[in-house]
């Protein structure tokens, strides 16, 4: 099973992004953290920039579209399996760019898919 790189984590406890990493940590799933300050949480050092990753099968977006553009081609040439984009991040620009690179897209919530163990 590859990893799933929350893009946009945050260390503040209401985020969805920290409840979401709460969550893959409490289903055992392995995962890496890119936001916008450095920190951690669950024992994963949270990353800024654009760090050289492998084997990530699953990213999950919480950043508005917006600030996605700057990750186009980073999130494109990790070449993951799939991107979920939860409540707020949908983007119809990355979803043309990552359905032409053969990338699957999951237009959903990664709570509630850890939560109904369809993840």
């Amino acid at each position: 099973m590859g990893i799933t790189l929350v893009l946009g984590a945050s260390t503040r406890r209401e985020r969805f992004s920290y409840l979401a990493m709460k969550s893959l940590h409490e289903h055992n799933y392995q995962f890496v953290a890119i936001g916008a300050k450095e920190g951690e949480a669950f024992d994963v050092k949270i990353m800024v920039g654009k760090p050289e990753l492998n084997d990530v099968e699953t990213v999950t977006l919480y950043l508005n579209p917006e600030r996605q553009r700057e990750y186009y081609q980073y999130i494109l040439a990790l070449k993951p399996k799939r991107i979920i984009f939860n409540p707020g991040t949908e983007n119809g620009e990355l979803f043309k760019l990552s359905r032409e690179a053969g990338i699957n897209i999951v237009i959903g919530c990664t709570l509630v898919m850890l939560h109904d163990k369809t993840f």
